[in-house]
């Protein structure tokens, strides 16, 4: 069964401290979104590692309950 939008930021949120999420659904389907996150928790780190701590924070069900994920990663503006 696909994941809401809803379930997929609230895993991100508690997952990563601060993170405003925005979920779009790319396909109308409920089975492809991206999501874009902001964290103070990303400066200074590199991209690969922004996207392993969204991934972390989905607690593996990036790939079964969520099929596909388009991240955009970023710290808030200084």
């Amino acid at each position: 069964m696909p994941m809401q939008a809803d379930d997929i930021a609230s895993l991100i949120r508690e997952g990563i401290e601060g993170a405003e999420v925005e979920i779009t659904d790319l396909a109308g389907d409920g089975d492809h979104y991206k999501a874009v996150v902001t964290a103070e928790a990303f400066r200074g780190v590199p991209r690969v590692k922004q996207h392993q701590m969204v991934y972390a924070a989905l607690k593996g069900r990036m790939g079964g309950e969520l099929h596909a994920l388009a991240l955009e990663t970023r710290a808030p503006d200084a």
